[in-house]
């Protein structure tokens, strides 16, 4: 039985992980090791059976070394500190990671199996041995349009996204419901419908956006009430890291000999949870719409194909119905007036699930079956 290490099970894809696994039973694959970058030697929270009752620390390399396999979602700080020393030190197990440290590292493997599965399996054969979480959105792009890219039938995307605030994390979803509660406090009135004063309203909640009070210590900015056109670092081209790396990542991922130029611009909005993606695609010849809908919907399980319809797309392309699910709705499909090989898309995921989480556990399995 291999032995499994994981290090930050706390942390938001950490519980989702937990969950997942606990719900797929793949502990009973492992003997399971929990790491701790602060509670060592506390007991293990876990009721999970062949596990170790006992919390181990993340930073004793010695101890980590003795893993086949280490999963972690403890953040690009440990990557950091850890990885290189590990390997330095002889470490010839899987390191498994949701941060981006490693991502675009020649011996490290970006996991999206549905996507991907001959390359991991390539790498596994040719004895790599890192694995490495794509970026949420670019992972769940591709498997909305998973169809369209098995087929070679892109040109070129422009991904115009609206990220959720727990992709910037847990502090941050916190401050959005501070920010929220902030103004509503100031301004709802109990039984009072403002509607004749609206105008009124709305100047108030600007000026509490402005409140030296208003809580803006994570974001730096208001989210709520608002919208945020940009994400990450700034890059000399003008672009922001977060936009570069669907390009990047999405060709390293298809490992294609023609690079497939994806651009567009992210944007943090005010939903909890789930990243939206407005997509434009330069199909490279005239397909008609009925064979892409089944390019799309035929690709892998998840897709969930909505109708382009107001309906159906209110109630299906939004966070709320994506939230907490594997299902990728990708709807808005048509032909765009730019011309027949224009094609217009819409698609919502659960970047805490199959933009993070589920491609770590089913690596696993791909280990398991090496």
């Amino acid at each position: 039985m291999l032995k499994l290490g994981i290090i930050g099970w706390r942390g938001m894809v950490g519980q989702v992980l937990m969950e997942r696994m606990t719900h797929e039973s793949d502990f009973s694959h492992f003997e399971t090791h929990f790491f701790s970058t602060s509670q060592k030697g506390e007991k293990n929270p876990f009721t999970i059976a062949n596990s170790n009752p006992i919390l181990q620390d993340a930073y004793d390399i010695e101890t980590v070394k003795k893993m086949d396999i280490i999963l972690t979602c403890q953040g690009g700080d440990y990557t950091k500190k850890v990885h290189s020393e590990l390997r330095a030190s002889g470490f010839i197990g899987y390191w498994i990671d949701a941060a981006s440290t490693l991502r675009m590292e020649d011996k490290a493997t970006i996991i999206l199996d549905p996507i991907n599965k001959n390359g991991i399996q390539s790498a596994l054969k040719n004895n790599q041995l890192d694995f490495v979480g794509g970026n949420c959105t670019v992972s769940l792009m591709m498997l909305a349009l998973g169809g369209l890219f098995k087929s070679d039938s892109i040109e070129w995307i422009t991904s115009m996204t609206y990220q959720a605030a727990s992709g910037a994390g847990a502090r941050h979803m916190n401050e959005l419901l501070g920010q929220m509660k902030f103004v509503t406090d100031r301004v709802i009135k109990p039984g009072i419908d403002q509607s004749s004063d609206i105008l009124q309203v709305e100047k108030t909640v600007k000026n509490l956006l402005s409140d030296p009070q208003f809580p803006k210590d994570h974001f730096g900015h208001p989210i709520a009430f608002n919208l945020l056109p940009w994400i990450d670092s700034e890059l000399p081209n003008g672009q922001s890291k977060e936009e570069w790396k669907a390009a990047a990542e999405a060709n390293k991922i298809l490992q294609s000999k023609t690079f497939i130029p994806i651009d567009g611009t992210c944007v943090r909005v005010s939903a909890m949870r789930c990243h939206s993606q407005a997509l434009t695609i330069k199909l490279k010849k005239d397909i008609p719409l009925n064979e892409i809908e089944s390019m799309i919907s035929e690709h892998n399980p998840w897709v969930e194909l909505v109708a382009n319809n107001k309906e159906s797309s209110l109630k299906k392309l939004t966070p709320e119905y994506a939230s907490g699910s594997l299902k990728i709705p990708v709807g808005r499909i048509r032909k765009m007036n730019l011309g027949p090989t224009y094609l217009n898309a819409f698609t919502v995921g659960d970047q805490l699930l199959w933009g993070a989480a589920e491609p770590l556990r089913r690596m696993l399995h791909i280990i398991l079956e090496k």
